[in-house]
């Protein structure tokens, strides 16, 4: 049952690191569009849109690798 949290764990952190890199990745993406004129503001809308959803996943996987706390 360890071994199973553990690699379950390690998945979950493993994926919390692709989503942050994707995350990285988009904001390099808006900016170099953002640094063109005139930009297309419906394409920045929408990688903005989802660098939230990035974020959104990124939240929920730190929640569940947080150790419950009782108060």
């Amino acid at each position: 049952m360890s071994g199973d949290r553990i690699s379950r764990q390690e998945a979950l952190r493993h994926r919390l690191n692709e989503l942050r890199s994707e995350h990285r990745d988009l904001d390099d993406v808006i900016a170099r569009i953002l640094d063109e004129k005139p930009f297309d503001q419906l394409q920045i809308q929408r990688l903005k849109k989802c660098k939230l959803g990035l974020k959104d996943e990124i939240l929920s996987i730190e929640s569940q690798l947080l150790p419950d706390i009782i108060a």
